[in-house]
């Protein structure tokens, strides 16, 4: 089990990612995500590689989320080893489309690692929270 200031690092680093979502940048985003990460987005394209994710972010803030806000809340954090951890955050996006104001929720898992004293987001899989209407009894 990793320390205290491990959670504190890695939920600082997701902050750090909620800044860059709400300046609109995607570099700024992208950054805490390893060189060679791996994201899946919410629709479930997969993104490899921080430029690719900083690019990909960048187009989106210039156009359908310009303007956006997106408050990320760390669920909970574990540690498989000393190096590697899983963290779930909640995301609650706000955006305007010709509809009017708008909101989405969603869920996102991050595996994060270590390296020379550094947290990085290794691995990204983002998914949408929607009702779910499946057969009674079904979770």
């Amino acid at each position: 089990m990793s320390g205290t200031s491990d959670e504190d690092a890695i939920r600082d680093l997701v902050r750090t990612v909620e800044e860059g979502w709400n300046a609109g940048s995607g570099e700024r985003f992208a950054a805490p995500f390893a060189e060679d990460s791996d994201y899946v987005i919410v629709y479930g394209t997969h993104a490899k590689g921080r430029a690719m994710i900083a690019d990909g972010h960048q187009q989106i803030f210039d156009t359908i989320y310009a303007g956006s806000n997106n408050t990320f809340t760390v669920e909970d954090v574990r540690f498989f080893r000393p190096d590697v951890a899983l963290a779930h955050v909640h995301h609650v996006l706000r955006f305007h489309q010709e509809a009017g104001a708008q909101e989405a929720e969603a869920r996102s898992t991050w595996v994060l690692t270590k390296e020379d004293g550094r947290w990085s987001v290794a691995a990204f899989q983002n998914t949408a929270i929607v009702p779910f209407e499946g057969p009674p009894g079904r979770p």
